[in-house]
């Protein structure tokens, strides 16, 4: 498991993304263009990792400084629901999101709570399904790998 000592970064964007304002952006999700959503998201689009809200906030507090906790939560929470950021592994104690973007899973301490991507391709799944047994439809697959990363071991 030495290959997951540092954490992958996790930067990237649909390819679209980067040319694409973030009114349109907005427009193809359904959600209101403000000013607050568009600080957030450039913080988030600068943000590498997986951050959490609280780690959103000081971001965005740097550029509003009146902006609330709940204010960003609320935001996050609209931002996840329209598939802007997506949720990822809650075995860490606390939400954390990323931007949507290629296909991957999670390597999560169980420890440190560090998060890290790893490919589908790294896991060997079996093949994807669009159904499961009992007639339940799949948006998509999540996978967690719990362990401890190569810090913790050594600590």
């Amino acid at each position: 498991m030495e290959r997951f000592a540092a954490p992958v970064v996790y930067h990237r964007v649909m390819q679209g993304d980067a040319a694409r304002s973030f009114r349109d952006l907005c427009e193809e999700h359904g959600i209101a263009v403000t000013h607050q959503r568009q600080v957030l998201y450039e913080v988030m689009r600068a943000m590498s990792g997986h951050p959490s809200p609280e780690e959103i906030y000081a971001g965005v507090r740097q550029r509003i400084p009146t902006i609330s906790l709940a204010t960003v939560y609320k935001n996050i929470h609209l931002f996840v629901e329209s598939g802007v950021l997506r949720e990822v592994s809650l075995h860490h104690g606390t939400v954390r999101v990323e931007m949507t973007g290629h296909e991957h899973h999670h390597v999560v301490c169980s420890k440190c709570k560090s998060i890290s991507d790893i490919d589908e391709s790294e896991l060997g799944l079996i093949p994807k399904q669009d159904r499961l047994p009992g007639g339940f439809l799949v948006e998509r697959y999540a996978v967690d790998v719990i362990g401890l990363c190569a810090n913790c071991q050594q600590s």
